[in-house]
């Protein structure tokens, strides 16, 4: 289980270091910052290492929030099948896996659940 979770965290980290490993997807939020905002915040990402239990529980480092252009910024990274059509069947198998990075404002997260 531990190793399962370590391929994962990794494949993870590779993933924040360059998106294009993977499918990056930002919300109308980020996107109303501005080209230049949203290449911050990816490189943000890129270096964020606040992992602590509130913002990885799982030891996976599929999620972060830190302050990026005066907002507080969330990154979530789903793990999803190659046709991005469900769930991937194992996270740690980068052949069945196409890792999916959303970035929002926290304020859009929080909308979505009213």
């Amino acid at each position: 289980m531990r190793d399962r979770q370590e391929r994962i965290r990794a494949l993870d980290d590779v993933l924040r270091q360059d998106m294009r490993l993977g499918v990056a997807a930002i919300t109308l939020g980020v996107a109303a910052l501005g080209a230049a905002a949203v290449t911050r915040t990816v490189r943000m990402i890129a270096v964020f290492n606040d992992f602590c239990n509130a913002n990885a529980p799982c030891g996976e480092h599929s999620f972060g929030a830190f302050e990026a252009e005066g907002h507080m910024t969330l990154f979530k990274i789903d793990h999803y099948d190659r046709q991005l059509s469900a769930h991937s069947p194992d996270a740690a198998d980068p052949v069945v896996i196409c890792r999916l990075t959303t970035i929002m404002l926290a304020e859009e997260y929080s909308g979505a659940s009213r």
